[in-house]
């Protein structure tokens, strides 16, 4: 039997792919130590690929989803050089432009040297990490709302429901999987959603529902799965609010009287994204512009709140970067969606595909309450779903040539 050695350069690629999908969800904790040490995977994964590139003089195999980002960088660098006196503009720019690159890294890598299923055992397995940091920090530190691996319990609620459906993706179609891998599979589920529970958000709520049913109606999700789900999560809520029947109250009290606020602020924000898209429809207020700008939009509607997000990751983007911006930004996810989609047509990897779209239907209805376009879930699905069209290419045309060979 031979053995098929693995290039160093190639195991060193995978594993700063999958180490930069598994931290992600634990920014929180790493940026606690370090401003900065969030950072390191991302970059290391994106000199390994140039290094490895450079090595190989080959270039990344070419999708529309490339003219998408291109056209995106290019839209986003003259929104920036139409307003280089913006507060926030230079700040916002160097936020941006490394989930466009790494978004083109993560497309090659995944297309060529890194199983795709190995990246979503690794965004799996982050997202459970994250999901008892939640509980933790709800249950043990006093936190009103689970926050840690995340600062944002709504973003870190998003981070963890995105995980829920790429479980089923994990066991490898037409294999034996080990015994225990599907208890282990609806622990972490019942996990990610008790945790998910924990930041009491309402759009990752929201999230979980969307990704469920399409599970469900694309059939790879089995009921009797999500009852025991269902019933691990009844569990564990349970015995929090056993052992923490005050600190839980108090967090639905504090939950219930923001919620009632949010209605109003989000309104109010969401009126001045639009005024500001209205009167900038090209090349918006540029990066970041809507902070600077809201004061002036709202007609200082927040006192207490003169440099807010939008809370609405579309109507942000298209303030900020106008309307071509914006159409290229929300073609990538439509793109993604389709590759999916044709994979699906083929009949290969259909969980694997199945449970992308159903994350990355999650994401996009997260983030019509936030702005998910800073966080890695958006830009790695849409990388996942390019990848797997790539893959399947580029076997069709070996599958070919072999054929004409013969």
């Amino acid at each position: 039997m031979t053995t098929v050695r693995t290039a160093p350069a190639t195991t060193a690629l995978r594993w700063f792919a999958c180490l930069t999908v598994a931290l992600a969800p634990v920014e929180g904790y790493l940026t606690h130590l370090h401003p900065h040490l969030a950072k390191v995977a991302p970059a290391l994964l994106v000199v390994a690929w140039a290094a490895v590139r450079v090595r190989q003089r080959q270039a990344p195999q070419l999708h529309a989803a490339h003219a998408l980002l291109a056209l995106l960088t290019v839209l986003l660098l003259a929104s920036t050089a139409a307003h280089t006196g913006g507060t926030f503009t230079a700040e916002y720019l160097l936020r941006w432009l490394p989930f466009v690159a790494l978004t083109v890294v993560l497309i090659d890598v995944a297309a060529t040297e890194v199983p795709i299923r190995a990246l979503l055992v690794a965004a799996v397995a982050g997202a459970t990490v994250a999901a008892a940091g939640a509980l933790y920090s709800l249950l043990a530190t006093g936190a009103a709302r689970a926050t840690g691996p995340l600062d944002d319990p709504n973003d870190l609620a998003v981070a963890l429901v995105m995980a829920v459906p790429l479980l089923v993706a994990v066991p490898r179609a037409g294999s034996r999987p080990a015994p225990g891998v599907h208890a282990l599979a609806v622990l972490a589920a019942t996990l990610l959603v008790a945790g998910a529970a924990a930041t009491f958000s309402r759009g990752g709520a929201l999230a979980l529902a969307a990704a469920v049913i399409w599970l469900l109606v694309r059939r790879v999700l089995l009921v009797r799965v999500l009852a025991g789900i269902l019933a691990g999560t009844a569990v564990v809520v349970a015995v929090a609010a056993q052992f923490a029947a005050a600190e839980l109250s108090r967090s639905l009290r504090e939950k219930t009287f923001i919620a009632e606020s949010n209605v109003d602020t989000r309104e109010l924000r969401w009126q001045a994204a639009a005024r500001m898209l209205a009167e900038h429809p090209m090349l918006g207020v540029g990066p970041g512009g809507f902070r600077g700008e809201y004061a002036a939009a709202s007609g200082n509607a927040e006192l207490a709140e003169q440099t807010p997000v939008a809370h609405n990751m579309f109507l942000e983007v298209a303030a900020e970067l106008g309307l071509p911006a914006f159409c290229a930004f929300a073609g990538l996810a439509a793109v993604a969606l389709v590759a999916a989609e044709r994979v699906l047509r083929t009949g290969r990897d259909r969980a694997v595909m199945v449970a992308v779209q159903a994350a990355l239907l999650a994401v996009a209805l997260g983030a019509t309450f936030l702005s998910e376009q800073y966080y890695l879930p958006l830009w790695l699905l849409t990388a996942l779903a390019v990848a797997a069209e790539l893959r399947g290419r580029r076997e069709g045309n070996g599958s070919a040539r072999t054929a004409h060979d013969q």
